[in-house]
C-alpha cells in the first residue's frame, strides 16, 4: 500500500504582498512562556492528584473540608492532603477560610470547591469536563523514556504500552459528545443516517475504543443496533460493562476484532469511525473494509480532528493542541505496528481523501457539523 503523505516537507505559507513575516519572539517573550507552561504543567500534575485520589468529588459533594476531614473520606495522609489542598488554593482552584477558632491554624483552615469548578472537575458528562484532559497528559508522560527511544530507532510506543491512564483518560474525554450532542444534534442532522438509525438500522462503530460512540447511539436511537470492533482487549472489556451499565448491552455488542476481518459485504445501514483513523497504521485497509461493510447502500462517516486545512506556523489552540497529541502519542501509536503509514495526529482533509480513493471511494464530503474540535466526514462511491 502507498501512503498518500507527502514526500517532502510542506513550505510554511508566504507573508501576504507588502507584509512582513511575524517577527520571532524574544528571549523574555519565550522565558515568559516556558514559566507559565511549567506553571500550568504543575496544575495539570496536581490536578491528577485530585481526580485520582478523589478529592475534588468529595469535596464537591461534602462541602467545605479541613485537610483532617477531606483526608478521612479520601483514605488519604492528612500531611500529604494539607499541602494538596494549600496549592490548589494558592492556584485558584480552591478557595481557602480560616476558621474563628484558630486563625492561621493550616489544620483547622477549610476549603472548598468553588461552583464554577464543580463541571470541570467533577461531571463527567459536561461539555467542560476539561479534567480527562490532565489524566491523558499525566498518562503520556510516564512514557516518556520509550517516546525517546523510539525517537532515536523511529520504532514505535503502542496504545497498550500507554497504559490505563492514556486509555481511561481518552474514553473520558470524549464520553461527553458521544452521549450528548452526537445523539441529540450531530447524527438527527444527517437525513440519511437518522432514518436508518430511526427505523432499527444496524450500525458498525470501528475502532470504538471504550465503546461511548456506540452506547451513544443507541441510547438516541432506541432501534438501532451497534457492533463495535476494537483491537485493544481492555477498552473491548470496559465497553461491554459501560453498555451493560447503560442499559443498552441487548443491543450493543462489542468484539475485539480487527474491522478488515468482521461481517459480510453490505452488512451494516452505517459504518462509522470516531476519532482512529489518524491512529491507524494502514488506514486504507480499515477504509476499504468500511466501505464493504456498508455495501451500496451504507452511510460511512469518519470523525476526525478538525485541523487547518494547510500547514501554517505559529498555528492556533486546535492546531498546537493536535500537534502536542501526535507528538506525545497518536504518532508513536500509528508507528508500533509495522508497516504503517504514520499518519499522526494533524490528519487533513485531503490525506483522509487520498486514504479514501485508494480505498475504492470516490470521494469524501465534508459534513456541515459544528464542533470546536472535530470534522465529520461522509465517504461515498
Amino acid at each position: 500500500m502507498t501512503s498518500t503523505e507527502p514526500t517532502t516537507q510542506p513550505t510554511v505559507p508566504a507573508p501576504p504582498p507588502g507584509s512582513s513575516p511575524e517577527p520571532a519572539p524574544g528571549t523574555a517573550d519565550l522565558v515568559e512562556r516556558l514559566f507559565a507552561a511549567v506553571l500550568a504543567t504543575l496544575d495539570v500534575q496536581t490536578a491528577y492528584l485530585g481526580d485520582r485520589l478523589g478529592y475534588y468529588r468529595a469535596l464537591a459533594d461534602g462541602g467545605p473540608q479541613t485537610p483532617a476531614e477531606l483526608a478521612a473520606r479520601c483514605g488519604t495522609a492528612e500531611r500529604y492532603t494539607r499541602e494538596w489542598l494549600e496549592q490548589q488554593a494558592v492556584t485558584g482552584f480552591l478557595t481557602a477560610v480560616d476558621s474563628p477558632a484558630g486563625p492561621g491554624n493550616p489544620r483547622l483552615r477549610r476549603f472548598a470547591l468553588p461552583a464554577a469548578a464543580v463541571e470541570p472537575f467533577t461531571d463527567q458528562l459536561s461539555p467542560d469536563h476539561v479534567l480527562p484532559l490532565a489524566r491523558f497528559l499525566v498518562g503520556v508522560g510516564k512514557q516518556v523514556d520509550a517516546l525517546v527511544r523510539a525517537h532515536r530507532t523511529g520504532g514505535g510506543v503502542s496504545w497498550a504500552e500507554l497504559g490505563d491512564d492514556v486509555r481511561e483518560a481518552q474514553a473520558a474525554a470524549n464520553r461527553p459528545l458521544f452521549l450528548g450532542a452526537l445523539g441529540r444534534d450531530h447524527l438527527p442532522s444527517l437525513p440519511e443516517v437518522d432514518r436508518a438509525l430511526s427505523t432499527g438500522g444496524r450500525v458498525a462503530d470501528v475502532g470504538c475504543g471504550e465503546g461511548w460512540s456506540a452506547i451513544g447511539i443507541a441510547l438516541a436511537y432506541p432501534a438501532a443496533t451497534v457492533d463495535g470492533y476494537d483491537v485493544d482487549v481492555p477498552s473491548v472489556e470496559a465497553a461491554r460493562r459501560h453498555a451493560a451499565e447503560a442499559g443498552v448491552g441487548d443491543r450493543v455488542r462489542f468484539e475485539v476484532a480487527d474491522a478488515a476481518t468482521v461481517g459480510r459485504d453490505g452488512t451494516y445501514d452505517v459504518v462509522t469511525a470516531f476519532e482512529c483513523i489518524h491512529d491507524l497504521p494502514q488506514p486504507v485497509d480499515v477504509l476499504a473494509a468500511m466501505r464493504r461493510l456498508a455495501g451500496e447502500d451504507g452511510y460511512v462517516l469518519v470523525m476526525d480532528e478538525r485541523v487547518a486545512e494547510t500547514f501554517g506556523a505559529p498555528g492556533d489552540d486546535v492546531e498546537r493542541l493536535m500537534y502536542g497529541y501526535s507528538v506525545m502519542c497518536c504518532l508513536a501509536d500509528g508507528l508500533s505496528s509495522q508497516p504503517s503509514v504514520g499518519t499522526g495526529t494533524v490528519m487533513r482533509p485531503d490525506v483522509l481523501r487520498g486514504y479514501a480513493r485508494e480505498a475504492g471511494f470516490d470521494d469524501l464530503e465534508v459534513l456541515p457539523i459544528a464542533d470546536d474540535f472535530f470534522r465529520f466526514y461522509r465517504l461515498f462511491g
